[in-house]
């Protein structure tokens, strides 16, 4: 069953992406979010020629071929835009065996423990502890991630005291049995990292993410080796031979490669499996609410070392507003802190028409 047509709606932010066999079998995937309309284009450019008449069912082929193909261009934007494509066929597959794609990969439909992931800096630590406090009281959330530091901050806080403030007021805002997660964003370096480490440990926080520039292996080593809270990321990573090595330096204590930055769901797997053998756990990264944290929901369904929680970024309209209305009917839809992973065919979602009439297409085939 040969691939004869790939199309693209996007607008700047969400590109979605339909594939159509020769047989008039369709399935439905995402390129990565955030300058979604530079992925769409890479994909018609660079992924939807070898993916044009290629075995639909031959999905990790494909994925392997495409970056020897476009050997000069290793980096993120290739995997962004070859996940439209793969995302796609997992789709088409599941809908043809009438299965989900967490079936198809050796998984079965569950419930699954979400955490409320805070995208937010320009909050106070009082009125971010009062939302968070509103996501529990609504959908029963017993988990929680808030930021410290500012993003790439270098050792500089969004505004003077704001992390020194927040952490300890999490905590007593929250309760002591709720589980706190933060995520720095690559804010500090080693002394800070370990300082703000430290403090967070004394407030019984479980999770901290990416303390120092991502890309600086030994700094995030050297902040794990001095403390005793799980140090996490991946997140940003793509590119297999860091992974290998992330993992086998023990750089993190868990493992949070995103499926769309990494191209899909064949190349996540293999960085959960490597992770899987060195005994470290994958929660992996799904920071919005468009089909990224989908696809996650039937990962995490599936491998032997998924990770306590699902993140779920549960915002107000006015954060990413673009994250709205792309489905018929959200997945996303909380009970007592947890989702279910769909168990209709395919990814088990349908793509809100009149979003898809608004975006912006193109087109790909092959007679």
């Amino acid at each position: 069953m040969k691939i004869a047509r790939i199309e693209t709606f996007c607008n700047e932010f969400v590109g979605f992406v339909r594939v159509t066999t020769h047989s008039g079998a369709q399935g439905w995937g995402q390129v990565s979010a955030y300058n979604a309309d530079i992925s769409c284009t890479i994909l018609h450019r660079q992924v939807a020629p070898y993916a044009l008449g290629h075995d639909a069912f031959a999905i990790e082929a494909l994925v392997d071929l495409i970056p020897e193909k476009e050997h000069k261009y290793p980096g993120s934007y290739l995997c962004r835009a070859t996940c439209g494509v793969e995302t796609a066929l997992w789709d088409l597959r599941g809908k043809l065996e009438g299965k989900s794609v967490c079936e198809l990969l050796g998984g079965t439909p569950r419930r699954l423990r979400a955490y409320a992931s805070s995208m937010r800096r320009d909050i106070t630590p009082r009125a971010e502890a009062d939302r968070m406090l509103a996501l529990r009281d609504r959908h029963g959330f017993t988990a929680f991630k808030y930021r410290v530091g500012a993003e790439y901050g270098h050792d500089v806080d969004e505004w003077p005291g704001r992390t020194e403030a927040i952490i300890p007021l999490m905590r007593a805002a929250l309760g002591a049995d709720a589980d706190l997660l933060v995520d720095a964003n690559s804010a500090f370096g080693v002394q800070r990292a370990i300082e703000v480490g430290r403090l967070l440990q004394e407030h019984g926080v479980a999770h901290y993410e990416e303390p120092c520039l991502y890309w600086e292996l030994d700094q995030t080593r050297a902040v794990r080796d001095a403390l005793a809270l799980d140090v996490t990321g991946g997140e940003q990573d793509c590119f297999m031979p860091v992974w290998r090595q992330m993992i086998a330096t023990r750089t993190v204590d868990i493992v949070q490669p995103d499926v769309c930055y990494m191209g899909g769901i064949v190349r996540t797997l293999r960085v959960a499996k490597l992770a899987a053998d060195a005994g470290l756990p994958c929660t992996p990264h799904s920071a919005n609410l468009t089909m990224v944290t989908l696809f996650t929901m039937h990962l995490l369904g599936a491998i032997p070392n998924a990770g306590k929680y699902l993140e779920l970024c549960i915002e107000d309209a006015n954060y990413y507003p673009w994250q709205f209305g792309l489905f018929v009917r959200s997945p996303y839809h909380v009970v007592d802190g947890q989702v279910t992973i769909p168990s209709e065919p395919g990814w088990g979602v349908t793509i809100d028409p009149a979003w898809l009439a608004a975006a912006r297409y193109q087109c790909s085939e092959r007679p």
